[in-house]
């Protein structure tokens, strides 16, 4: 087995080099002129990896995890998560930009400077933090950023209030916003909604896409050839036929195959990977409705139109009113784990990742 090349690395990638076929994306991020930008795609598209590395490229760049918030808080981000990610974010940049950060900061009740290291007593405002951060000029990144709506007790209000609060003062300071459940992004965000702290705000967007087929065999070709591990065509392209354009389940099939040597355990590997990712994705799902799952189990087994994922649940013991299964299938488009397309006239859906439908309809 060669060396691990950088491309099939499994940790997020941190500058922009690192990344495959990106830059397009990385402009538009890096140069975006709006106060709010939404970088959105499918889990495991490379969102995380796209927004470090654009971070990394900006001097004041932070980069805070919302999804790790909510799970270290145990389901609900409190005012004390976020002020201590904060601080971590703030205390993991350059030190010339922190030492700039820190005179600025100097001032601010609450904050405990400890040579270049900040601290965070629990009585700061994080509005005098976002004020400083804009002395100096900053961009925010905030990953997988609709688990904010778990944030404090008024379903996430409270952060939207201090974001059109720096949306409208602080013309210094840009925030940009991930989401792979990206229809619930745009409903937290409410930037359409009149009630919502953020409606009419303008924002700019940056979709990111799953590889091509001849990207994605572009890629694994290059990955190996970093390694020099010699891979006949024909293994590359049955495994993009396989695992379609997903730059995370690539990197697992590049790095599988290297260590098993050929083409069918190293697919079973991705493919087993792929059943303990999802096992712990249902679990959360399961906590907002267990029919999610039987519904996802349907459409990866064919029964992908509505008359007939009804049909489905009935015989798994669950009779869904109409109104309610239609509910469950917006939430779950909504959740970017299904699509619905229209095919010779009649409404039918797909499970997005084509490696989670093989194992859903593998499982059961």
């Amino acid at each position: 087995m060669g060396a691990l090349p950088m491309l099939f690395d499994p940790r997020p990638k941190r500058s922009i080099d690192e990344l495959f076929d990106r830059r397009e994306e990385f402009e538009a991020l890096f140069s975006a002129d709006e106060p709010l930008t939404l970088l959105l795609g499918i889990r495991r598209v490379g969102k995380s990896s796209l927004l470090r590395a654009t971070l990394n490229e900006i001097e004041g760049g932070v980069y805070i995890d919302a999804r790790k918030m909510y799970f270290d808080s145990g389901g609900w981000i409190t005012a004390d998560s976020l002020r201590r990610e904060l601080e971590r974010a703030l205390n993991s940049l350059r030190k010339d930009f922190r030492s700039i950060l820190i005179e600025a900061m100097k001032t601010i009740n609450g904050v405990k400077v400890k040579g270049i290291e900040l601290r965070f007593e629990k009585s700061i405002q994080i509005s005098d933090v976002l004020e400083a951060l804009n002395e100096v000029g900053a961009v925010i990144g905030v990953d997988e950023a609709q688990y904010l709506r778990f944030y404090g007790s008024r379903g996430g209000r409270e952060f939207l209030a201090l974001l059109a609060y720096a949306y409208d003062n602080l013309e210094n300071l840009r925030f940009i916003l991930t989401g792979s459940e990206v229809g619930l992004l745009h409903d937290f965000l409410g930037l359409g909604e009149y009630e919502s702290p953020l409606y009419g705000r303008s924002y700019g967007e940056v979709r990111l896409m799953p590889f091509s087929r001849s990207l994605s065999i572009e890629f694994l070709k290059r990955g190996f050839a970093e390694a020099g591990v010699e891979v006949p065509m024909m293994d590359i392209e049955r495994a993009v036929d396989v695992l379609d354009g997903i730059p995370g389940w690539l990197v697992d099939f590049g790095r599988a195959y290297m260590k098993e040597g050929n083409l069918k355990s190293a697919i079973e590997s991705v493919l087993k990977k792929a059943e303990g990712f999802l096992r712990g994705e249902l679990k959360e799902l399961e906590r907002r409705s267990p029919r999610y799952i039987l519904i996802l189990e349907g459409i990866a087994k064919g029964y992908n139109r509505w008359e007939l994922l009804r049909e489905y649940l009935a015989v798994k013991g669950q009779e869904v009113p109409k109104s309610r299964l239609s509910k469950l299938l917006d939430s779950l488009e909504k959740m970017s784990w299904i699509i619905r397309e229209s095919v010779d006239g009649r409404r039918k859906y797909r499970i997005v990742d084509p490696v989670i439908e093989r194992v859903l309809k593998e499982s059961g």
